[in-house]
């Protein structure tokens, strides 16, 4: 099976309790990897400069579609503290070209403006199953480039699947966490995804089902939601059962995380993700809504 990605390559400085670690990085490096742990293809429309390391995504046998560009690639600053955050743009590469392909699905997983509203439509009128994550459709910049959230009017008909965070659907929607996800649902979307640190929920039709992260001291958390996004969409086309797509995307995420790696490194292995989807799938909880 094919999974196409849509996301700019990084290279990523992540400072983790005062010490500094430059990472290649970006949304399509995570899920594109995490993709080639469920053994699907990978095409991959991104764009990086010279500057970027593509050894790492040809080593994994990544398709890379027109990826090259004379513009340095994408760059942040990225502090860590806890499960907390905060990025500053270094660095914007240009946008992702779009050519022609098929795919069983599509992945939109953005990180700084790289995909346009053209671009966007195209992709939803090619995709059988469309997982977005509008992470970077949301993001501004001020004048010093520290990254926010602003509140964008993002059309989601024709999205499939959708992972948010509170401040994420806070952008697109308003209300409580459980009025937000259902005003999602009425967008159209199937599948809303919505993660709140440890607490891991999805709506379908009117049924919250949750699952929950161990406790644990968090290391780096960056690529961890491209990790989570790329075993929901891998496990939802192999199954065709969102609940088991929930518990491998919780379990890629809980298996990253307990790694204690930096970067790239934490992607986990498959055997590892299952393991922990089958002990999250005996302790689902779920509740009408």
């Amino acid at each position: 099976m094919k999974l196409a990605v849509f996301s700019h390559c990084a290279i990523d400085t992540i400072t983790i309790d005062g010490a500094d670690y430059e990472q290649v990085g970006g949304s399509a490096c995570y899920s594109s990897l995490t993709a080639r742990q469920f053994k699907f293809d990978v095409d991959l429309y991104t764009k990086f400069g010279p500057d970027f390391p593509k050894q790492y995504l040809n080593d994994d046998k990544i398709n890379l579609i027109d990826s090259e560009s004379q513009k340095n690639t994408t760059k942040f600053a990225i502090s860590i503290t806890g499960s907390d955050r905060t990025l500053k743009l270094e660095n914007e590469c240009e946008e992702i070209s779009l050519s022609q392909g098929t795919a069983d699905a599509h992945l939109l997983n953005p990180i700084y403006h790289e995909i346009s509203d053209e671009t966007y439509k195209k992709i939803k009128a090619d995709s059988n199953f469309l997982f977005v994550d509008p992470q970077g459709f949301l993001r501004r910049k001020d004048s010093q480039n520290n990254v926010f959230l602003e509140k964008t009017d993002l059309d989601l008909t024709h999205v499939d699947a959708i992972k948010v965070n509170p401040d994420e659907s806070s952008q697109i929607v308003n209300g409580t966490n459980d009025e937000m996800m259902l005003a999602l649902q009425k967008k159209g979307i199937k599948h809303v995804l919505f993660t709140d640190k440890s607490n891991v929920s999805l709506l379908v039709k009117d049924k919250i089902y949750s699952i929950m992260l161990p406790n644990q001291n968090i290391y780096d958390t960056t690529g961890i939601g491209d990790i989570f996004c790329a075993a929901f969409t891998c496990t939802m086309l192999k199954e065709t059962d969102f609940l088991w797509a929930l518990c491998f995307a919780g379990g890629a995420a809980q298996a990253a995380l307990e790694s204690k790696n930096v970067g790239l490194q934490k992607i986990p292995k498959k055997g590892t993700i299952e393991n922990n989807a089958s002990y999250f799938y005996n302790l689902v909880k779920f509740r009408d809504l």
